[in-house]
């Protein structure tokens, strides 16, 4: 009989939320009637907020209220009242699989590389070598019962996501406060991180910025509050008219649905590349001291990496650190704003 009600569990970084949607999107496909809850943390529940796959959203505070064994077992006692027949634990942490195991969910699956393996009762080997999308959606195959049609090969399944009529009339709002009409095309540019060896030169974002802006575009700087400080300063640097920074200002849907509208996104590589994914907006994402190798490059059809190839030190981490460990920092240092702008007008279709 297939299962009635699933918990999917997924307490790591924004990206990593945005890149299970794909998982959840086929279980509802496939179990049609399931209710399908995700577990998340408090930074990242808002962006599955309006999901038509997604019945409930759970928090799970792991470094406030529900830190610690006693905030565990308080987690897993409330989960357990929800009665839930699998648990799909795409990340790979102790704390995640233990909190399905002390919640008596009675079917877990997760990947055999996970720290927390032990308490599983079913593992997908962890295939290191396709995108961490496909990664996800193999996890299915370790349910007992469900539709036959994930026996199949899987076909490519991108993240959605789904801006409120709220959230589009906040961004509607920013836009007219900065004088931009419908009308008018932007490039979003997006250079927060928090790594810093993931992070391309605030110098060069400027003159990138500058280069867009003469050709007629508006650009628009894209981050959260913790990119405030940065968006400000680069917005100094840019020496044509025609530039505003959102960052601060819109949540993480409202910053969704304004990447929505950009002919382009640029980014480090972090969590926006994902947002734009999901927007259906094209990316060019600049890689630093990790590598698309990993799994987590953006997965749109349009979308482009750039990248210093040929150095025998990169990737040097697999989330990047606070500074280069050899001290040159070459793999961004060789990313030129030109190099990135001809990326730019090729993927919005700008004249030379």
């Amino acid at each position: 009989m297939p299962p009635k009600r699933l918990l999917v569990v997924q307490t790591a970084f924004l990206g990593d939320v945005i890149l299970t949607l794909p998982l959840v999107q086929l279980l509802k496909r496939e179990l049609p009637s399931a209710e399908i809850d995700v577990m998340t943390i408090p930074g990242c529940a808002e962006v599955l907020g309006n999901h038509p796959a997604i019945t409930g959203v759970i928090v799970f505070d792991k470094r406030g209220r529900d830190s610690g064994l006693g905030g565990l077992l308080r987690k897993a006692k409330e989960l357990r009242v929800n009665g839930y027949d699998v648990a799909i634990v795409p990340h790979r942490s102790l704390r995640s699989a233990l909190v399905a195991r002390l919640a008596g969910i009675p079917e877990r699956i997760g990947f055999d590389s996970s720290t927390g393996s032990m308490f599983f009762t079913a593992t997908v080997h962890y295939e290191k070598s396709i995108h961490e999308i496909e990664r996800n959606l193999f996890l299915v195959r370790g349910i007992r019962e469900f539709s036959p049609a994930l026996h199949k090969d899987f076909q490519k399944e991108l993240p959605n996501l789904y801006p409120s009529t709220g959230d589009k009339e906040r961004v509607d709002d920013v836009l007219r406060e900065n004088g931009i009409g419908q009308s008018e095309r932007m490039i979003g540019i997006a250079p927060g991180t928090v790594w810093n060896t993931k992070r391309w030169h605030k110098e060069r974002f400027a003159q990138l910025a500058s280069m867009v802006a003469k050709k007629g575009l508006r650009v628009a700087l894209i981050g959260g509050a913790a990119d405030e400080s940065l968006c400000a300063e680069i917005l100094a640097g840019i020496s044509s008219p025609g530039a505003f920074s959102a960052a601060k200002k819109l949540s993480i849907l409202q910053s969704a649905e304004l990447i929505r509208r950009c002919a382009v996104l640029v980014s480090n590589d972090s969590a926006p590349v994902h947002l734009a994914v999901a927007m259906r907006t094209p990316v060019i994402d600049i890689y630093g001291a990790t590598s698309p190798s990993f799994g987590f490059a953006p997965y749109g059809e349009r979308d482009i990496v750039i990248e210093t190839n040929g150095l025998s030190c990169r990737p040097c981490t697999i989330h990047g650190g606070d500074k280069c460990p050899i001290g040159t920092f070459e793999c961004m240092e060789r990313i030129t704003a030109v190099q990135v702008f001809e990326a730019v007008q090729g993927v919005a279709g700008l004249k030379p």
